[in-house]
C-alpha cells in the first residue's frame, strides 16, 4: 500500500477509455487508493463546479492527481447539457489553484513518421499557465481619444500613468499583466523539471521589444538560476540559456531534441501543438502540471474528449480511439507517487506499462489515427 492518488474523471469518449484503463491496466495490477472526483460536465453543473475546486484541493493534500479529458462548454454545449451557466475550463480552474507549469512531452514510436525527421529525441515544452493574454482585458474603441494605463498603489502613494496611444479613429486595445510570484513559481518548476530529466533548459521571450514585460521573465529566471540551480546544473553537465523567441524557433527546428523549452503562456499554447504535430500526433503527447513545490503534479492527456468518436459510439458504430496518452496520464501519476513514497515496484510498473505501449505500436498494432500517419487515412 502507498499514499492515495486523486482521480479526476472526465467526459465523452475519453471517459469510456479512462474506465477501461483503470479497471484492466491499473487496478488489476496495482493496489492503490483512489480519491475519486467526477469532473464530467453533468457533475460540474450539479455541484456548481465545486467538484473541480475540491479535486484541486485534494491534489494539494495528496500531491498526485491523474485527470481524464474534460469538456470546456461553449454556447452549444450549454444547450446540449442544459447547463446552469457556461462553466470555465476545469484545467484553467485547477491551474489557478495549484499554480505551476504545464509540461508537454511527445511519446516517440520509431515507426510513426515525424514531420520533422531530425527530432530523434523528445522536446518538452514548459508552458507558463498564468496571466498574459489569458487574463487580459481587451476592448474595441469606436471614436477618437487617448488610451492610457494607470497604476494606483495600495499604500496611497502617488501612482503612475502611461499614455499608450492617441486614437484618431476606431481601433482596439489590450491591457495584460503577470506577477513576480507566478513567474518565480514558473521558473522553479522549469529548473526542477530539467534537473529531473537531466536535459538543458531554454527560456524564450521577446525582451528586445517588451523590454520591461518580457525582461522581467528573463531577469527572474536568471536570478533564480544563479542563486538556486547553477551548481546542480553544472554537476549534471546541463545548462540554462535565455533565447529570443524567433531565434529559439529556428534552433528547435534544426535540433535533434533532448531539451526543455520554457515558454510564456501564449507561446506555449501555440508551440506545444506545433511540437505535437511535428512528432506525429496529438494522441502521442503527455501533459503534466508541475507545481512550484516540485512535489505536487497533475497528469493528463494533451488531447480533448474525442467528441467525434463518442458520437459514433452513441449510435453503436465501431470506433478506433487512441488510448496511449490517457494510459500515460495514469503511468506518469503513478510513477510520481512511487518516487514520493520510495516505492520502486510502482515506478517499475509504470515504466514497464509505458514501454509496452510503445512496443505494441512499433510491432504494428495501433489505432486508426496512428495507422493514418504511416499509410495515409485514404488507405
Amino acid at each position: 500500500m502507498f499514499n492515495p492518488v486523486v482521480e479526476m474523471d472526465g467526459d465523452e469518449m475519453t471517459r469510456i477509455i479512462w474506465e477501461f484503463i483503470k479497471e484492466k491496466l491499473v487496478l488489476s495490477n496495482v493496489d492503490v487508493e483512489l480519491k475519486y472526483y467526477d469532473l464530467g460536465l453533468p457533475c460540474r453543473d450539479q455541484t456548481d463546479d465545486q467538484v473541480t475546486i475540491d479535486s484541486a484541493i485534494a491534489t494539494m493534500k495528496y500531491n498526485v492527481a491523474v485527470k481524464c479529458a474534460t469538456i470546456t462548454p461553449d454556447e452549444a454545449r450549454v444547450d446540449e447539457f442544459k447547463l446552469k451557466k457556461m462553466w470555465k475550463s476545469p484545467n484553467g480552474s485547477i491551474r489557478n489553484i495549484l499554480g505551476g507549469t504545464v509540461f508537454r512531452e511527445p511519446i516517440i514510436c520509431k515507426n510513426i513518421p515525424r514531420l520533422v525527421p531530425g527530432w530523434t529525441q523528445p522536446i518538452t515544452i514548459g508552458r507558463h499557465a498564468f496571466g498574459d493574454q489569458y487574463r487580459a482585458t481587451d476592448f474595441v474603441i469606436t471614436k477618437p481619444g487617448k488610451f492610457k494605463m494607470v497604476f494606483t498603489p495600495a499604500d496611497g502613494s502617488k501612482g503612475n500613468e502611461w499614455e499608450v496611444f492617441d486614437f484618431l479613429s476606431g481601433g482596439c486595445g489590450l491591457g495584460m499583466y503577470n506577477t513576480d510570484e507566478s513567474i518565480t513559481g514558473f521558473a522553479h518548476s522549469c529548473f526542477q523539471y530539467a534537473i529531473n530529466k537531466r536535459w538543458p533548459l531554454y527560456m524564450s521571450t521577446k525582451n528586445t521589444i517588451l523590454k520591461y514585460y518580457d525582461g522581467r521573465f528573463k531577469d527572474i529566471f536568471q536570478e533564480i538560476f544563479e542563486e538556486n540551480y547553477k551548481q546542480e546544473f553544472d554537476t549534471l553537465k546541463i545548462w540554462y540559456e535565455h533565447r529570443l523567441i524567433d531565434d529559439m524557433v529556428a534552433q528547435v527546428l534544426k535540433s535533434s531534441g533532448g531539451f526543455v523549452w520554457a515558454c510564456k503562456n501564449y507561446d506555449g499554447d501555440v508551440h506545444s501543438d506545433i511540437l505535437a504535430q511535428g512528432f506525429g500526433s496529438l494522441g502521442l503527447m503527455t501533459s503534466v502540471l508541475v507545481c512550484p513545490d516540485g512535489k505536487t503534479i497533475e497528469a493528463e492527456a494533451a488531447h480533448g474528449t474525442v467528441t467525434r468518436h463518442y458520437r459514433q459510439h452513441q449510435t453503436g458504430r465501431p470506433t478506433s480511439t487512441n488510448p496511449i496518452a490517457s494510459i500515460f496520464a495514469w503511468t506518469r501519476g503513478l510513477e510520481h507517487r512511487g518516487k514520493l513514497d520510495g516505492n520502486p515496484d510502482l515506478i517499475k510498473f509504470s515504466q514497464t506499462l509505458e514501454r509496452v505501449c510503445v512496443e505494441i505500436v512499433e510491432s504494428g498494432v495501433m489505432t486508426k489515427d496512428l495507422a493514418g500517419c504511416i499509410h495515409g487515412l485514404a488507405k
